[in-house]
């Protein structure tokens, strides 16, 4: 029998631009949990704890708002990014 881990990105969004590309590819999915999950990888990527504490979260509201079926308020969603060091922008398809 073959023992497989689970898969974890977030050891692999070690550069701004494979955030960047990782985040938009995310939000190309029509299922919100998606880019909530990606958003959690990337935070996890940068310490949970510092995100949460850049974001004046706390780290278990953060994982709340991060986690399946969560719907966190936009302004919750922008902290969290601006943490992270990115932002969202808008373009034609």
């Amino acid at each position: 029998m073959v023992r497989v881990s689970e898969f974890d990105p977030s050891a692999f969004l070690d550069d701004d631009e494979v955030v960047a590309e990782y985040l938009t590819a995310a939000l190309e999915d029509p299922n919100p949990d998606v880019f909530l999950a990606a958003v959690g990888h990337v935070a996890k990527a940068r310490g949970i704890s510092v995100i949460a504490e850049r974001a004046g979260l706390g780290r278990e509201s953060l994982y709340k708002a991060l986690s399946p079926g969560a719907k966190p308020r936009y302004d919750t969603v922008l902290k969290v990014l601006q943490s992270l060091g990115v932002k969202l922008t808008v373009s034609p398809p």
